[in-house]
């Protein structure tokens, strides 16, 4: 699988979403910030949009802790995107 499709499957993970809230932080995200990531940070990012919303929104919001520190990372940088 080539890069495009790569990127074309995560935008399809990170815009069908089961919460509008998702679909607009992680696809935003997606647009505005994935390609200055590391390669570390990316798969961290790919790990997380592979999560399900109820899972992975308190994450983002900080009601439950990261154990992993590249994915806390991300997390950061997610709640700083401005959406929309």
């Amino acid at each position: 699988m080539d890069e495009r499709e790569r990127l074309n499957r995560l935008r399809w993970r990170c815009t069908r979403r089961a919460m509008l809230e998702m679909d607009l932080l992680l696809g935003d995200f997606l647009d505005k910030e994935f390609s200055a990531l590391t390669a570390e940070q990316a798969d961290a990012f790919i790990v997380l949009a592979d999560m399900e919303d109820l899972e992975l929104w308190p994450l983002i919001n900080g009601s439950r802790e990261c154990a992993d520190s590249v994915q806390a990372e991300v997390l950061a940088l997610l709640r700083h995107v401005r959406v929309k």
